[in-house]
């Protein structure tokens, strides 16, 4: 069975940087396009970013875009969240999740396994 493990949350002031890292085991990391999405309670879950297989196409959602990159590393199996100029309505659990497709999606039903989450709580 696929694992994925984030890390890499924490508390950070508005206007700060938060790194996320998701480690994956237990499937072909490279065949797969990784997505990252947030959820604050009583809010459905949202798309934040997405990366293609080989990592040559990215995708933000409109919130995000230009303040965090979606990157990865093949040989680590890793997929990273950089955020920057974080703002208090960032504050969510952040999950990863992997697509058997090597083409991203912003759509939760397209991604086949997900991680637990880590909190990222950014104050004002």
């Amino acid at each position: 069975q696929a694992q994925l493990h984030e890390s890499g949350g924490g508390l950070v002031q508005a206007g700060g940087s938060l790194s996320l890292s998701c480690a994956a085991s237990q499937l072909t990391f490279e065949h797969y396009a990784m997505g990252w999405f947030r959820q604050t309670p009583g809010k459905a879950r949202e798309f934040v970013a997405a990366i293609t297989w080989s990592g040559e196409g990215t995708m933000y959602a409109d919130s995000v875009k230009g303040r965090f990159t979606v990157s990865r590393d093949n040989a680590k199996n890793t997929v990273s969240l950089q955020m920057n100029s974080l703002k208090p309505e960032d504050t969510a659990v952040y999950y990863c999740a992997a697509r058997s497709s090597g083409y991203y999606s912003s759509l939760q039903k397209g991604y086949d396994y997900w991680g637990q989450g880590t909190q990222v709580t950014v104050s004002s």
